[in-house]
């Protein structure tokens, strides 16, 4: 009879640090950040948590929304500018983001000379609906199937019909 598999319950900042990966945006040249996604490592699969970097002078995704997930944002060190609804922010150690949906279109960058350190966090529901609104784009994800949208091209479904 096999061994069951030992479930991790707790990660030493030493292997964050090893799982460490650099990722970005496809839409945003600009994007680039560093972290680990913490949740999937300890098994949590209704929620995710991730810590992340962004270097100076970069952001992090595109200016997005939600429909479905709920998402957070704690500074742990370092200075940003975060657009929230069209209005900017000077933000830093501290401060806390929420974004409860349907969400307000919202987006981080660095053009400070440190890092970005921050804790992110939010749902992970089968269904997810985002919105870029500066692209015209709305993207449906369906567990892991993922659909891209011209907005332009929505039509509106009248069930009386």
């Amino acid at each position: 009879m096999a061994e069951p598999e030992k479930r991790v319950y707790l990660l030493r900042a030493n292997e964050i640090a090893e799982q460490e990966a650099t990722f970005s945006h496809p839409w945003n040249s600009n994007s680039q950040i560093s972290g680990t996604r913490l949740s999937p490592i300890v098994g949590l699969k209704r929620v995710g948590v991730s810590f992340a970097k962004i270097p100076p002078g970069k952001e992090s995704f595109i200016y997005h929304s939600h429909h479905r997930e709920e998402e957070w944002i704690y500074i742990i060190s370092g200075r940003a500018i975060a657009e929230i609804d069209g209005e900017e922010f000077d933000v830093g150690a501290g401060d806390f983001m929420g974004f409860p949906t349907p969400s307000v279109a919202h987006h981080l960058r660095n053009p400070y000379d440190e890092h970005l350190v921050y804790l992110m966090g939010g749902e992970n529901l089968n269904v997810e609906i985002a919105d870029f609104p500066r692209l015209g784009k709305r993207m449906l994800r369906l567990g892991e199937e993922v659909e891209i949208y011209d907005m332009s091209e929505a039509k509106s479904f009248d069930s009386r019909q």
